[in-house]
């Protein structure tokens, strides 16, 4: 399969970039999936420029319910007349983010739930037989520290993540889970993965969300290390991340993983 980055934080392509994630997963039989989509017309402008068609896309993927993963929706229903959206049923609830001493909304378009090519999904869902979206993560491992500064619906409340899911693609010898943001945390998310669709995942494709932190220097390092000696105990395994992980915070987790790892940006294609 081929992997194209359309929205991320970063560009060695001269692309314009936003803070958000919109990804081309393009499988070896012909099938495209749109994986999120952005904060809003960026993954398609970006797309036309790569000479990408959105309209040919078969599936699409909302990650979870915060505006730069899924704030593109309706320019994609717009783009794309056959394509089913697969979103979470707690995603267009309510979500804030606090920030400068008030709460912002960073929540999808409420308006777009009753669109009729919206699947909303809850704990499993088998698309077919080689595409599984789950929900949630097992474990409270590592869970990403900026968590504490979003909130869910009851707004004096921090977020529970019930509206994240993550997609494990199998193609061949392949199995590849995508994680948007990993809010559950990518180690917890992996074992609910494991427990869906097997027990071994021969790439990882996500955001970490290790990005502000709030965290010293030194307690940021402590807290990477202790995540790339997990990440490191699955045996094989290629880890892709971008966007909410941070340039400095990927630079930290190449120093303990080597390999292992590597970084996605706006206009790239990988083959996996």
């Amino acid at each position: 399969m081929k992997i194209t980055v359309l929205v991320e934080n970063t560009s060695r392509m001269g692309l314009p970039v936003e803070h958000g994630l919109s990804l081309l997963i393009r499988m070896d039989d012909g099938r495209q999936i749109l994986f999120d989509m952005g904060q809003r017309r960026l993954f398609a402008e970006n797309a036309e420029r790569l000479g990408l068609d959105l309209a040919q896309v078969d599936i699409a993927v909302v990650s979870h319910g915060h505006y730069d993963h899924g704030g593109g929706l309706h320019t994609f229903l717009r783009l794309n007349a056959k394509a089913r959206v697969y979103v979470n049923s707690h995603a267009f609830e309510p979500h804030y983010s606090f920030r400068d001493g008030r709460l912002r909304y960073i929540g999808l378009d409420a308006d777009l739930k009753g669109e009729d090519r919206l699947v909303l999904c809850g704990e499993k869902t088998w698309i077919s037989s080689d595409l599984i979206l789950f929900a949630g993560a097992d474990g409270c491992c590592l869970k990403p520290v900026g968590n504490r500064r979003l909130y869910g619906p009851a707004r004096d409340t921090n977020d529970d993540f019930c509206h994240e899911q993550s997609l494990v693609v199998k193609e061949g010898e392949k199995t590849v889970l995508f994680a948007g943001c990993a809010h559950g945390g990518i180690v917890n998310i992996m074992e609910r993965g494991h427990r869906v669709a097997g027990p071994r995942f021969t790439h990882v494709v996500a955001g970490m969300h290790l990005m502000e932190s709030g965290l010293t220097e030194e307690a940021e390092r402590r807290w990477i290390g202790r995540l790339a000696a997990r990440l490191k105990e699955e045996d094989g395994c290629r880890y892709l991340t971008m966007h909410c992980t941070g340039m400095a915070q990927y630079e930290a987790l190449r120093e303990e993983m080597g390999g292992a790892i590597g970084y996605l940006s706006c206009g790239e294609t990988v083959e996996i």
